[in-house]
């Protein structure tokens, strides 16, 4: 039976004047998961006490079973985290490397990744080397055969994005992770993009560590990620913080033994850091089921369909170039579209907004400014006519602008 995206669409938490087009920023909620997630903030503000102490464990345990279950993992690999940055920061603070050795990163990287792995280069005396990816890759080859040339024997770590947060390009992670692999290199995956967005199975692509958002594509509260860790390194890994979940250098860490949060001890030091909120962590399941009510494929076949369909409008109607491969092994729901070197790629962006309602992200950094638009379950061919629309309007206006000087007003 097919799904029915108009009942999907109004499940969720949408302001009916906007043009959602950003979910790779970050997702809205469906009403059921903020109403879980309401539900359990309103007990922890009654009882603090009786929720983080007594209520909490079993509901954490839960939550993480469920997660692991959908990303295709066990829950004794899986720490929680509050978002990918402090996933990624934990691995590269906490990871001592071989030196002398480099540090390798995609030329795609989020900035503050970038930077992550600066600081960690520079404090264990490694150096950072960036791999130029191809450009518009026609097949998944092209990229492996890339990153084949730049692994080399004094490659300690690769670093790269499941799915790049620039293009929306899928990258060929279990190939990646078993060249290094073969090569003796640790492989650490920025998976912000990846749960929801592509069918993921963490035990197949066999990388030594992967951090995962939920609040993008998953459309789970904000501060809902992870970091999933294959056991053959995990030892190595010393935690940012010391807190509750720290003991001394006698515990053995390679227990398997699970407190009541189904934290081993190795996943309770890196785990715990001190009072938080915990209320995103425990609407995960409910994030998980609600899109698994229409099928995680036919969400993903939907968020494809409508990222094709907007394409071709955008292509068609305004003439810009898409920076995403169409090959369905590159692609989901994002595509990039290259912005005009006569165009204010960020006044671009406000005008979407202010005009017309309409919430894109653009991406600086590449080689040139990229406009990426986000398709999920919710969104609907008309939203992306109105973007090719807008999108139309605002470049006319912008060429004109440039043909005066650029001194008329917007």
């Amino acid at each position: 039976m097919a799904a029915d995206w108009g009942y999907a669409r109004a499940s969720m938490l949408l302001d009916p004047n906007v043009a959602y087009l950003n979910s790779g920023s970050a997702g809205p909620l469906p009403r059921s998961v903020y109403e879980r997630l309401s539900g359990l903030r309103q007990r922890l503000a009654e009882e603090p006490v009786d929720c983080l102490l007594r209520q909490a464990p079993a509901l954490v345990a839960a939550a993480r079973e469920r997660l692991a279950d959908f990303i295709g993992g066990e829950p004794t690999q899986l720490a929680l985290m509050t978002n990918v940055t402090s996933a990624v920061n934990l691995v590269a603070s906490g990871l001592m490397l071989d030196t002398p050795g480099e540090i390798l990163l995609t030329d795609h990287e989020y900035a503050p990744m970038r930077w992550c792995w600066q600081r960690a280069a520079q404090r264990q005396g490694l150096t950072l080397r960036i791999l130029r990816l191809p450009s518009r890759p026609s097949d998944p080859q092209e990229i492996l055969e890339a990153a084949l040339a730049a692994l080399g024997p004094r490659t300690r770590v690769f670093f790269f994005s499941h799915v790049l947060s620039t293009t929306g390009v899928v990258m060929p992670a279990k190939h990646l992770c078993d060249a290094a692999r073969a090569r003796g290199v640790l492989t650490v995956v920025d998976g912000a993009h990846g749960p929801a967005f592509v069918d993921l199975n963490l035990a197949d692509i066999g990388c030594n560590f992967y951090a995962g958002s939920g609040h993008k594509w998953l459309l789970a509260p904000i501060c809902t990620a992870f970091l999933y860790l294959d056991l053959e390194t995990t030892d190595r890994l010393e935690p940012l913080q010391v807190s509750w979940g720290y003991r001394t250098q006698d515990d053995d860490l390679s227990a398997i033994e699970c407190d009541g949060f189904g934290r081993t001890p190795l996943l309770r030091r890196l785990e715990v850091a001190g009072t938080h909120d915990i209320c995103p962590w425990l609407a995960l399941p409910e994030a998980i089921d609600f899109q698994g009510s229409f099928g995680h494929a036919a969400v993903r076949a939907r968020m494809r369909e409508l990222a094709a369909y907007l394409r071709d409008q955008v292509t068609e109607c305004c003439g810009l170039v898409s920076a995403t491969p169409e090959h369905p092994d590159l692609s989901g729901g994002m595509v990039a579209f290259e912005v005009p070197t006569w165009v204010d790629a960020a006044g671009l962006r406000r005008q979407l907004w202010e005009r017309y309602r309409i919430e894109v992200s653009v991406i600086d950094g590449t080689e040139v400014p990229l406009l990426r638009v986000s398709t999920h379950f919710f969104n609907t061919r008309a939203e992306a006519e109105r973007l090719a629309e807008a999108l139309g309007t605002e470049l006319t206006r912008s060429k004109l602008r440039g043909g005066n000087s650029g001194d008329q007003p917007s």
